[in-house]
């Protein structure tokens, strides 16, 4: 018995084959070689053929959405890979290289299909053998496709979400307003975009620490959360600054949606009890309250695109600032002249 033919019979698929069916498929299999690192195929490569480890081991692994690639499999001697695109025609659902010098015996779909043709109870054999493998790896790639589900489920959240807050960030507020804009537009609907600012915010960090100002921006938040509905989009758009977008409503709608918010804000006792713990904070500091500042615009009445929404909603907040701080101002109407 040759060397290939007692290690072909040593893989699984194989093992039931006579000398001669293991001749007859040594005919159409060919050796590839491959050294360290070397791909065999990439993901999205056109499939077709099937793989049996000679020597060596080679690695399985796939894309993220981060572009970050994830081994996902290994294939050692007597191993075989590669069977699914026999069958079902499509790409390589995986890249495939070589974790060290490796040998390779590989058969193409038409060398198998011939092998079916001429030999077709030993390729019955194969075939019995080569299904029962499949059916489990299906199996634990289900699982795996599950947890790939959710590992990209939380990549996406990550990539939208504010860590601190846990409120969307500004890369998905800019998608989303554009998005929600163009929604507003088309079915005819109001669209409030709001401008917030925590005021005195560099006061509070300088006179009570950065780790104050930050148990600030969350109490603020856990009050935005309670008055904002699930449609809206709450976002953080940079340090103290937060931004809303109001689906389905309009102007005062909106300004005692605010309103309520601002009034729970200002009942946060964060700062006044940190400065009855400690004296010498009130003396620091004259900022006992938590306060905002908030500019409110809406769509059709203020701005017909979105980003003249979101300016106009700024524009009114530096106008709250103006006036004293711990107000809502609304955008003025274009024209108008009034605010």
């Amino acid at each position: 018995m040759s060397g290939k033919t007692e290690f072909l019979k040593s893989v699984r698929i194989f093992c039931d084959l006579t000398d001669e069916e293991i001749q007859s498929l040594l005919e159409v299999m060919h050796p590839r070689e491959l050294q360290k690192e070397e791909i065999l195929f990439q993901q999205g490569d056109p499939g077709g053929e099937l793989f049996v480890v000679e020597s060596g081991a080679m690695g399985i692994a796939v894309t993220l959405d981060d572009g970050k690639s994830l081994e996902i499999a290994n294939f050692a001697k007597g191993d075989f890979f590669g069977e699914m695109s026999i069958f079902e025609k499509g790409p390589r659902s995986a890249t495939c290289y070589a974790k060290s010098r490796t040998g390779l015996l590989a058969m193409n779909e038409r060398e198998f299909f011939q092998l079916v043709d001429s030999t077709p109870a030993s390729a019955g054999k194969v075939m019995t053998h080569m299904l029962s493998v499949t059916r489990r790896r299906l199996e634990d790639t289900g699982g795996f496709l599950s947890d790939m589900v959710q590992w990209g489920e939380e990549a996406r959240r990550r990539a939208i979400t504010d860590p601190l807050t846990g409120l969307y960030n500004r890369r998905y507020l800019e998608e989303a307003l554009e998005e929600y804009f163009m929604k507003a537009r088309d079915g005819s609907k109001p669209l409030s975009v709001v401008m917030l600012d925590l005021d005195h915010f560099r006061e509070i960090n300088e006179k009570y620490s950065e780790k104050v100002g930050d148990q600030v921006i969350l109490a603020a938040s856990e009050v935005y959360r309670r008055h904002l509905r699930p449609t809206d989009v709450a976002a953080r758009y940079g340090g103290d600054e937060f931004t809303f977008i109001l689906l389905n409503t309009d102007v005062e709608t909106a300004r005692s949606l605010l309103e309520n918010i601002r009034r729970d804000v200002e009942k946060l006792t964060l700062l006044d009890e940190l400065a009855r713990a400690d004296k010498s904070r009130a003396e620091k500091s004259p900022v006992l309250k938590v306060t905002t500042s908030q500019g409110l615009a809406c769509f059709p009445d203020h701005a017909s695109s979105p980003k003249a929404l979101r300016e106009a909603a700024d524009s009114a907040l530096y106008r709250a600032k103006e006036l004293g701080r711990n107000r809502v101002v609304v955008a003025s109407i274009p024209g108008s002249g009034s605010g």
